[in-house]
């Protein structure tokens, strides 16, 4: 049973603050990512539908950071999963804001929410799918699924490779 890590980064649209809510599983990879203006326990409840609307399995552990609000909506929506809150326990989820962060300054900032939500949701499945985990991999395996992905991409999107 793949664990969700739950965490909430800031993100400035416009000059006003947004948070961006992200589930990660344990194996680092992206379950889903939602743009709202607030971080309150309506807030986290919407959040949390969205995931599990997504997943296929009710999940037997939640860890997330300290923020309150997570608790309410737990409470609410998973009564009997185990809720475990720590900063170190949710650092896979927090290392997943690094490509977002990167990849918002190329785009020289978002310019609306819904744009922001948009770009989001695809680019964090994107980006997992050509970005595999290298730490866990040999040299040669880790081309191969680089190799492997991008011939799925080319199938998908129906790109032609000239010679």
């Amino acid at each position: 049973m793949q664990l969700p890590r739950a965490t909430r980064l800031f993100v400035r649209i416009r000059g006003e603050l947004h948070y961006l809510w992200r589930a990660v599983d344990q194996d680092g990879i992206v379950l889903d990512v939602l743009v709202q203006r607030r971080r309150d326990a309506g807030a986290a409840k919407r959040f949390f539908k969205r995931l599990l609307k997504g997943l296929q399995y009710v999940p037997r552990v939640l860890i997330t950071d300290k923020l309150g609000s997570y608790g309410a909506a737990k409470r609410t929506l998973m009564p009997d999963v185990e809720h475990r809150k720590s900063r170190y326990l949710n650092n896979r989820a927090e290392n997943s804001h690094r490509p977002t962060r990167r990849r918002e300054r190329q785009m020289q900032r978002f310019k609306s929410a819904r744009q922001a939500q948009r770009f989001l949701s695809a680019h964090a499945f994107i980006h997992g799918h050509f970005h595999p985990q290298r730490h866990l991999t040999t040299a040669r395996r880790y081309r191969a699924t680089r190799s492997a992905a991008f011939r799925v991409w080319d199938q998908e999107t129906c790109t032609q490779t000239t010679a």
